[in-house]
């Protein structure tokens, strides 16, 4: 409304001051409103015409006079309007508002516009000039779901155009964006304000959980903050029915301690009848009514929502299998060039010794044994790569084949150590192996060969990785009991292997047991390898109910890898 018909107005209020109160009714009536009224900041009414009046019985009269303390026509939420009021008096600027005013066992929404009267250039107001319209009324004893009800027929009109321009707004929205902490935010924006409420806040929900946390919101400045918060859906019987109903609850008072007790309008959003958040509108009169259209308005939201939700997660999870992809295809492609290095090098040392042979270059027998031996390690070390990429292939076929069966542990020490100590020792590296205090036999329960496998694997790698000091495997029981293929055994053999070498940096350590990867990938490092070995080894220790771990507290601090195998029967330990 412009200042300079609120000084009309305000000069028709006071050339009319000292007439009759059904005078003042004739003013306000031929400015056209249905309701006008006008007030002081502590809402006492000073002139006041209303259409409906003589319908509903209300008198004018009665309503001006202090005295009268009952039947009073007054809002609902006063503090709520009062503030209004103030608000309107301190900027000077007209506010639209919709409330609820109750007079007997009557209630009635209204449409208001809220201006200052000016009495004098530069003085402060201290009245107002509210103009508005009735857009529904109802008995207040009628029961909750009278709250749907649709408002008379124009006003139903101006809202459903109103709401139609808040769903393209949030829509638009939507459509800008993939992030959904933003779609999120935007959606509460304008839900919050378009429908003025005290609260309101998103949920994403997943079915694999029975917690929802709120990760996006908005409130009146009076509230604290609830973003974050974990809510249970045991403890919210409300936010589980709309999840499970898939249909709009309206909750009185929520069971949850950190939600209001006040009215809370709870929706679901869904994809394909899926539910995938939810969104929980407190509104700012507990005593209020929800509109048709309000309603109407909050579904149409949360179907967008639900959609951008999924389209969203969508979206993400391609991006992250694109990404995934990507990655796997740069592990793939270095070590596919780190293997032909592998394979090149013992191959053309086979080459390289077999030709001198052949071309007489070798000056005595002793010197041709010596080629001959060298080339025959070079055939070892090959056979053993391409061994290793045989069993990876098998095993990412699903093809790997295991016999399960019992295993003397003494048997694969004893096996494993007379294999491995010459390494070691050729090293200037101490080796020792340990088997746990028995009085019989420690049996397990896998493939002896892979089994056996495993050891060297891991031996070989601290061997490989360690300059000085040593290598040390121990073995202990653990006695608890696992199920494996649907069989109980009476607990675990966890076999361990440290060494004193160079260790791992705790960045790098996530890479070890990755396929196709190696902590240093590039050519020139200093150790070779295909980096398979780990890989296979937790894929053969998994295969047999076991699993892998790996321990370094960084480089140069040495590094512990475990393996556990079930075991077949349990031993008698010595204490």
């Amino acid at each position: 409304m412009s200042i300079a018909a609120n000084s009309q107005r305000s000069n028709l209020l006071s050339q009319n001051s000292e007439t009759t109160t059904s005078n003042t009714n004739g003013l306000w009536a031929n400015l056209g409103a249905e309701l006008v009224y006008t007030q002081e900041r502590t809402g006492r009414y000073l002139t006041f015409y209303w259409q409906h009046s003589e319908r509903v019985g209300l008198s004018p009269e009665t309503l001006l006079d202090d005295a009268s303390a009952e039947q009073v026509f007054a809002p609902k939420n006063e503090t709520v309007y009062l503030e209004k009021l103030q608000l309107v008096l301190t900027t000077l600027v007209p506010e639209k508002y919709q409330c609820w005013f109750s007079y007997g066992s009557q209630l009635f929404e209204l449409e208001l516009t809220i201006s200052p009267i000016m009495s004098s250039v530069g003085s402060v107001p201290t009245t107002v000039l509210v103009m508005g319209r009735l857009l529904q009324e109802v008995m207040a004893s009628q029961p909750e779901n009278l709250t749907l009800q649709k408002p008379v027929a124009l006003n139903s009109v101006l809202r459903s155009h109103r709401h139609q321009k808040l769903i393209n707004q949030i829509t638009r929205n939507i459509r800008r964006t993939l992030d959904l902490d933003i779609i999120w935010q935007q959606t509460v924006d304008s839900l919050g304000k378009a429908l003025q409420l005290e609260r309101c806040i998103i949920c994403p929900y997943h079915s694999s959980s029975r917690k929802v946390q709120v990760t996006a919101e908005y409130h009146q400045s009076t509230r604290g903050s609830m973003l974050g918060l974990e809510i249970d859906l045991d403890s919210e019987s409300s936010f589980a029915r709309a999840i499970s109903t898939l249909q709009p609850i309206v909750v009185d008072s929520p069971q949850h301690p950190q939600l209001e007790q006040q009215k809370m309008l709870v929706i679901t959003t869904c994809y394909q009848d899926q539910p995938n958040g939810l969104i929980a509108a407190t509104l700012r009169d507990s005593c209020c009514f929800i509109a048709g259209d309000d309603l109407e308005l909050a579904k149409d939201v949360a179907d967008q929502l639900g959609t951008a939700i999924a389209h969203a997660t969508l979206y993400k999870e391609l991006e992250a299998a694109r990404e995934e992809a990507e990655q796997a295809t740069r592990r793939i492609r270095d070590f596919l060039a780190n293997v032909t290095h592998e394979l090149r090098t013992p191959l053309n040392g086979i080459i390289g010794f077999l030709k001198l042979i052949l071309e007489g270059m070798a000056d005595d027998p002793e010197e041709q044994k010596q080629f001959l031996q060298e080339a025959h390690k070079s055939s070892l070390y090959l056979l053993d790569i391409i061994n290793d990429i045989l069993d990876i292939a098998k095993i990412e076929a699903g093809k790997m084949e295991l016999e399960l069966r019992s295993v003397k542990l003494d048997e694969l020490f004893s096996d494993v150590e007379n294999f491995m100590r010459p390494q070691a020792e050729g090293r200037n590296l101490s080796f020792r192996m340990q088997m746990p205090a028995t009085s019989d036999e420690i049996i397990v329960q896998g493939d002896y060969q892979r089994l056996k496998q495993v050891m060297l694997n891991l031996i070989g790698n601290a061997i490989k990785f360690t300059h000085e000091g040593g290598i040390t495997v121990t073995a202990d029981v653990v006695r608890k009991k696992v199920t494996f293929q649907d069989r109980q055994l009476p607990g675990m053999v966890r076999v361990r292997v440290a060494d004193t070498g160079i260790g791992v940096s705790l960045d790098k350590q996530d890479k070890l047991f990755h396929l196709f990867s190696q902590v240093d990938g590039s050519r020139t490092r200093q150790y070779g390898g295909t980096g398979l070995g780990l890989a296979i080894s937790q894929k053969l220790v998994e295969a047999m109910g076991g699993e892998v771990n790996f321990y370094s507290l960084g480089e140069g601090l040495g590094s512990t890898v475990t393996f556990t195998v079930p075991l077949y029967q349990q031993p008698l330990i010595i204490d």
